[in-house]
């Protein structure tokens, strides 16, 4: 069994092996770690751990912020491997998929964002339709979601600006604009909330996506 936990512990050297040291003592072994974020002497972690079938989340938790200012954000189970280096491969393969653009987009952006569900849209002044819409995403064709139209940026959305269906399980959301009028909306079950790193990194890829289609 796999979990990703996400943990804000002290940016200083030795904390990390502390860690490593306390959930190896929990009978985790990790398998990946991703530096999600640095600000203000804290540094915030995605870590991928293995453990045996049957060992409580709890028990990682309790482990890890038994620790002096180490905090874990969120636990989740974790299927798959992220490519940290995967976001050229993947611009490449979206960008040569046509009219499956979309589509490929949706199915494979959560992966490399480490979310649970993507969604293509086309916003507009009286309704949001749906373009691709990736697997554990919730369908959607309805009204009009204001915070999309004339969307120029990527950026984290707030509930308030956001339908229920998207919602739902207290889902972060973040969206992006792309070409052709569409959106890409990602959402995060659970959280945590999205960091600028991240706000940045999706509008990195989708960026790059708007300048190939623009080309």
């Amino acid at each position: 069994m796999s979990y990703l936990l996400r943990v804000s512990l002290p940016d200083r050297p030795g904390s990390l092996g502390h860690l490593a040291i306390a959930l190896g003592g929990a009978g985790a072994d990790i398998v990946s770690l991703d530096v999600v974020d640095r600000f203000d002497g804290v540094a915030v972690d995605d870590i991928v751990v293995n453990v045996q079938n049957g060992t409580l989340p709890d028990t990682l938790i309790t482990a890890a912020e038994q620790l002096d200012g180490v905090v874990v954000d969120s636990l989740q189970p974790f299927v798959g491997a992220l490519d940290a280096h995967g976001d050229l491969e993947l611009i490449d393969a979206v960008s040569g998929a046509g009219a499956g653009a979309p589509q490929m987009l949706a199915d494979e952006i959560p992966s490399a964002l480490r979310v649970g569900w993507a969604l293509v849209v086309a916003p507009g002044l009286d309704s949001c339709a749906s373009v691709a819409r990736g697997d554990s995403a919730p369908a959607w064709e309805g009204a009009a979601v204001p915070a999309l139209v004339d969307l120029d940026r990527a950026r984290a959305l707030d509930d308030d600006e956001t339908p229920e269906q998207w919602r739902a399980m207290d889902t972060a959301l973040a969206a992006a604009p792309l070409s052709s009028g569409h959106v890409l909306v990602v959402g995060r079950p659970g959280g945590p909330s999205f960091r600028p790193s991240e706000i940045a990194r999706l509008s990195y890829l989708t960026g790059i996506l708007r300048s190939m289609h623009a080309g």
